[in-house]
């Protein structure tokens, strides 16, 4: 038989089952699975590349290995400009310098022609005339001395046959030819030039005409 349970005022009834006064409620987290916290909520296991971290450094990677070739191709471009302005820069002195040898040795005619002017006059005593082929020479020696012209004239030197040119020649013996040359005394004289018969030039150093000279031998 059921237990009855005597109610209030006598009554019975039913006895309803329920949890003793005093028990321990059960606990909650008996049998329960802890949630993961850190990486391991993600799926991410300690020690391994996350694969969004993979990708993002190959494209790091790719991203250098463009910038060096980009780099690379900067330098070869401006190595390449510096060797064209210096060849441009070479290839404009030295057209330059080949239109100022032009000019200079269409001139050497007029040089020539003020120097036989110069010693007709001087032989026939026109002073007057005279000093003004001397300032016309002058000034015109000068605007050419600046552009690099040298006049080669000196006589009683060594012959140089690199910048004379020798079209005579005369005696050691004779004392007219000798007097004040170099190598004059005992033993045989070297070649000297004795007088110039037409005066040579150089331009910038290189030899743009020959003196023409008489050269004791």
């Amino acid at each position: 038989m059921s237990p009855v349970a005597t109610g209030a005022g006598g009554a019975e009834g039913p006895a309803t089952e329920g949890p003793a006064t005093g028990a321990t409620p059960p606990d909650s987290t008996v049998g329960a699975v802890e949630a993961p916290i850190g990486p391991e909520a993600d799926g991410v296991v300690p020690g391994e590349p996350v694969p969004g971290e993979a990708v993002a450094g190959a494209e790091v990677e790719a991203l250098v290995a463009e910038r060096d070739e980009y780099l690379d191709t900067l330098r070869r471009l401006q190595a390449e400009f510096d060797n064209f302005r210096k060849r441009t820069a070479r290839q404009q002195a030295e057209t330059f310098d080949r239109a100022v040898e032009a000019v200079v040795e269409r001139l050497l005619p007029a040089l020539d022609a003020l120097d036989l002017a110069l010693a007709h006059v001087g032989g026939s005593g026109g002073s007057e005339l005279e000093s003004a082929f001397v300032r016309i020479g002058t000034l015109l020696r000068d605007i050419l001395a600046k552009e690099g012209l040298e006049r080669i004239d000196a006589d009683g030197v060594a012959f140089d046959p690199t910048v004379h040119d020798a079209v005579a020649h005369v005696s050691a013996d004779d004392e007219s030819a000798v007097a004040g040359g170099p190598g004059g005394g005992e033993g045989a004289p070297e070649p000297a030039v004795v007088e110039t018969l037409r005066a040579g030039y150089r331009l910038k150093g290189r030899v743009l005409r020959p003196a023409m000279v008489k050269v004791r031998a």
